[in-house]
């Protein structure tokens, strides 16, 4: 679907570098999945996980891939040396 939107150039930017992607519209759709996610996951949480495997597998986005989240992560060095991962 196409629509017209106002969206602020450097949240895009940043958002693009996150993600790595090179098409705004990429950005914007990782972006809209990854705040679904986000809601689906606070729901069950605050509703209780009285869900099966089969329903627990449904509530994540199937093209989200923890390796590539993780490897986009910037180390935490709280005030030492980095820790090498």
């Amino acid at each position: 679907m196409k629509m017209t939107m106002h969206i602020d150039d450097a949240l895009l930017a940043r958002v693009m570098e996150a993600t790595g992607t090179t098409s705004k519209t990429r950005a914007i759709d990782l972006a809209l999945r990854e705040m679904d996610r986000r809601a689906t996951l606070i729901k069950l949480c605050s509703e209780g996980l009285g869900l099966g495997a089969a329903e627990l597998r449904e509530a994540v986005d199937p093209a989200y891939d923890l390796n590539a989240a993780r490897a986009l992560e910037t180390p935490v060095t709280y005030a030492r040396k980095p820790r090498a991962r």
